[in-house]
């Protein structure tokens, strides 16, 4: 294989696919590494400047004790940086599991016909959310297999009830959406509709491993996939979410490819993915994957660090497919979302039992904790629990949004407002022992604050307790 200087490199190009195999395997094969040059990448990682290809492939050649180490710290404080202690909780709801596509790690895959096939009716879908809303969800992601009737109206349709649905205090704020990739057409349909983030995952973005994977379906088409969300761009919706599938090919080749395609929506839409997944393939009905790929924890770790340093502005979002102690470790290296009170069987918050049945739902979770409990573990160790959505109400979505994160401004608002939220939470839902130590990390971040942002929150605390809701900067 010949190395290609980056200088050298074929522009971006919209709508084109980006991905080169050759490429970023030589850099990575080809990139040295010393503990000097990591913790050189890493001193510019902690002036929230975004790495490129090569001194990504730094970080993760740097294999030493030392190295690995200094990594790992530069990602806990970078994190600090830019987030401080907050983490955002959401809550996965799916709407329908037919899927046309199969894939040979899904246990939704079309083949199964073990699989329990659902479709939500408008009122079971207000059910579900009703349920979601009682524990105090505020941030949903609906998720679709895909197939004809999951159309683009479909999906905008469900976005829209989960707004419209109200119950006592609760309310869903913000709808983002897991589905299939969509035309330019389909894209500006469910952005209509006031959708949030757009999730589209590459899976694996090694093409010849993809197509290993993917049997039959549209799903098969490597580059339809890969320039999704070029088209979701294309359709005016600035707000996306790129991810990769651990274990169906090389960890380092997956981490270089989320990078690469940050990279490219920069160069073609001057804004990056807004969050970036990294899930880790759990036991699935009918799964025929093999461990081949199989990433430990160790690297898991690694890589989580790696990615922090790699794009300081964009969201990682960790899954309950990880088991509660590990996802309590990976929040100190740089994920800024989790999960909580996770259900991912069809049907399952409006009943009370909790069924873990592989040919009901998509994978096996591995943190089946409630959202209060998941919120009064953060508390527990010092973290600001939020439920902020008033980014994406106030416009500060795609560039808009970079002109107030890249300079770091962000944690202006988004601290404050995760407090309020997490004050709106601690008034209507949370038991005694969780809302003692919530008012307590309030009190603790507002310590850190002027004296006039101290006197701004504390008004707008008192707000909260008097009934308003929805109070944000």
């Amino acid at each position: 294989m010949q190395f290609i200087p980056e200088q050298y490199r074929i522009p971006d190009v919209p709508m084109q696919p980006f991905i080169d195999a050759d490429e970023i395997w030589n850099y990575l094969n080809q990139t040295p590494s010393t503990l000097e040059s990591v913790q050189q990448v890493v001193a510019k990682s902690l002036e929230k400047k975004r790495l490129n290809l090569k001194e990504v492939a730094v970080l993760i050649n740097g294999t030493d004790s030392e190295s690995i180490h200094c990594i790992k710290e530069g990602a806990k404080a970078l994190k600090t940086k830019v987030y401080g202690d907050r983490i955002v909780l959401f809550a996965p709801l799916y709407v329908g599991n037919k899927c046309s596509n199969d894939c040979t790690y899904c246990g939704f895959r079309s083949s199964n016909r073990e699989q329990v096939r659902v479709t939500l009716t408008g009122k079971e879908l207000e059910r579900e959310i009703e349920a979601l809303e009682d524990e105090g969800q505020k941030r949903l992601i609906l998720v679709f297999g895909e197939h004809t009737e999951y159309s683009p109206e479909f999906i905008a349709e469900a976005a829209r009830t989960a707004y419209r649905v109200k119950k006592g205090t609760g309310e869903i704020r913000r709808v983002n959406i897991n589905a299939a990739p969509l035309d330019i057409e389909g894209f500006r349909t469910v952005k209509e509709a006031g959708i949030g983030t757009y999730q589209v995952f590459q899976e694996t973005y090694h093409p010849e491993a993809y197509k290993r994977y993917h049997v039959r379906g549209k799903k098969a088409n490597y580059e339809y996939r890969l320039t999704s969300l070029d088209r979701a761009q294309e359709a005016g919706l600035d707000d996306v979410g790129i991810g990769a599938l651990l274990g169906l090919y090389d960890w380092r080749f997956e981490v270089m490819g989320l990078v690469r395609h940050t990279n490219h929506l920069e160069a073609c839409y001057n804004v990056g993915p807004h969050t970036i997944s990294f899930p880790r393939i759990k036991d699935a009905s009918m799964l025929e994957v093999g461990d081949r790929h199989f990433v430990s924890d160790e690297e898991f770790a690694r890589l989580v660090a790696i990615l922090r340093l790699a794009v300081p502005y964009t969201g990682l979002i960790l899954t309950a497919r990880e088991p509660a102690p590990l996802r309590n470790e990976l929040i100190q290296y740089g994920v800024s979302q989790i999960d909580g009170g996770t259900k991912i069987e069809l049907g399952s918050y409006s009943r009370a039992e909790r069924n873990h049945d592989l040919n009901r739902g998509q994978f096996h979770i591995g943190d089946d904790r409630t959202l209060n409990e998941v919120v009064d573990e953060l508390l527990q160790q010092g973290m600001l629990p939020s439920f902020c959505t008033a980014c994406y109400r106030l416009g500060r979505t795609g560039e808009h949004f970079m002109e107030f994160s890249v300079p770091g401004f962000i944690k202006r608002f988004c601290t404050p407002n995760a407090m309020l939220t997490l004050a709106e939470y601690l008034v209507d839902y949370a038991p005694p022992e969780t809302s003692n130590r919530g008012w307590a990390v309030i009190e603790k971040n507002m310590e850190r604050m002027n004296e006039k942002m101290q006197r701004d929150i504390r008004e707008k605390i008192e707000r909260v307790k008097r009934g308003e809701r929805d109070i944000y900067f």
